[in-house]
């Protein structure tokens, strides 16, 4: 992301920065890649290592299926049981070394603060509304929204309403393209959305409490507990080009064209080994005999997961609202039979859904089972 700042900050960095009282405040640089990456300097009222009480919380090692088969699968997440605040209610679906998927059905607000010190999250909110807060500000969230959390932020999710969020816990740090940058880092002209899209933490509320402050923190698969004695929340000021940020699928503009486009048009985000892709209500292709409906395709290189969020999906059948699918590497995937014909003279979609490609292949959670459909595989049999 680009440059912003919030709150106060010191004319140059790592000075004397002076509370009223002549106490310091104190600086705290947050950087990636060794201080090659992106950064951001945060000015705090006490010292963010001051930690009363550290301990062991709970094990978030995932158990996932043994590979007996190779074949598409369909999870219905629309029936799920579980609720809880968006940490203790995700349910996760699916993963590799390189990301997890899960969905979360939040009914309540964080329990505790939370800090992911293993990689970046995306929230995708579904539906609902509220509040992302983190130490870096509060950013309102609603329906429609992706939200960038990254590696070591502070936060907690403050729901105004039952919310249903998509969520991708990242092992890397999570960007738009690169081919939609120029060497400035600069949105380019051809790019399906520019900086006037994204929006950053809106405001900075500074807790200057002294207390006992839980903030669990995620690292090395495990779940641990930090006591501090303050509130994690007593930033003054930061700026950089690290922080939180959203970006609502609304404003994605759809990339068309006389015939069919490749899937890469449809590229939102990327990670290490995987891309986040939006379809988006569009024009169909407009060559006199196009055929809208995507051509069959083998996924050698990747493995595709669908997040169905609204709108009838024009190439699929059976499948509803918060469905996943997994398309896996080594076998063709296509529209369902009849969906290719039917596409034929159609003007545009209405279809809404988020795609995540990896380039490693993705393995089923054992709890996904109890959703999935089992039928899926062989719906592509022309009756």
């Amino acid at each position: 992301m680009y440059y912003r700042s919030l709150g106060k900050i010191p004319k140059k960095r790592h000075i004397q920065f002076r509370k009223e009282d002549g106490s310091l405040y104190r600086e705290q640089v947050m950087g990636t890649k060794g201080f090659s990456g992106t950064q951001s300097i945060l000015y705090h009222n006490n010292m963010p290592t001051s930690v009363s009480e550290t301990s062991f919380y709970k094990s978030l090692q995932i158990e996932f299926e043994e590979q007996t088969s190779l074949q598409h699968r369909h999870i219905r997440t629309n029936n799920l049981e579980r609720t809880g605040d968006a940490l203790e209610g995700r349910v996760y679906v699916l993963g590799n070394s390189d990301l997890l998927i899960a969905v979360a059905n939040v009914t309540e607000e964080s329990k505790h603060f939370y800090r992911n010190g293993e990689g970046d999250e995306m929230f995708f909110v579904h539906y609902g509304s509220g509040e992302i807060q983190t130490m870096f500000g509060t950013i309102t969230y609603r329906k429609g929204d992706y939200i960038m959390i990254p590696i070591g932020t502070i936060y907690k999710v403050v729901p105004n309403d039952d919310t249903k969020f998509l969520i991708v816990e990242s092992n890397s740090q999570l960007t738009t393209p690169r081919r939609y940058r120029n060497e400035y880092g600069q949105m380019l002209e051809h790019s399906p959305f520019c900086e006037r899209d994204f929006r950053g933490p809106e405001s900075l509320e500074t807790y200057d409490e002294k207390g006992e402050f839980t903030v669990l923190t995620r690292a090395r698969g495990n779940l641990y507990k930090h006591v501090l004695t303050h509130h994690p929340f007593d930033v003054v000021g930061w700026d950089g080009y690290l922080y939180p940020w959203a970006f609502n699928i609304e404003d994605f503009e759809p990339i068309t064209g006389r015939i069919h486009q490749p899937p890469p048009v449809h590229q939102t985000f990327e990670g290490h080994n995987f891309v986040v892709c939006s379809f988006v209500p569009r024009m169909y292709d407009y060559h006199p005999e196009a055929i809208p409906a995507p051509y069959v395709h083998s996924n050698v290189n990747s493995d595709e997961v669908l997040y169905y969020v609204e709108g009838n999906f024009m190439s699929r059948k059976g499948i509803e609202q918060e469905s996943i699918t997994l398309h896996p590497s080594g076998i063709p995937h296509g529209p369902h039979p009849g969906k290719t014909e039917g596409s034929i003279g159609k003007k545009e979609t209405l279809e809404l859904a988020v795609m995540i490609d990896t380039f490693r292949p993705l393995y089923v959670v054992k709890e996904a089972h109890q959703y999935e459909d089992p039928a899926y595989m062989g719906s592509w049999i022309e009756k």
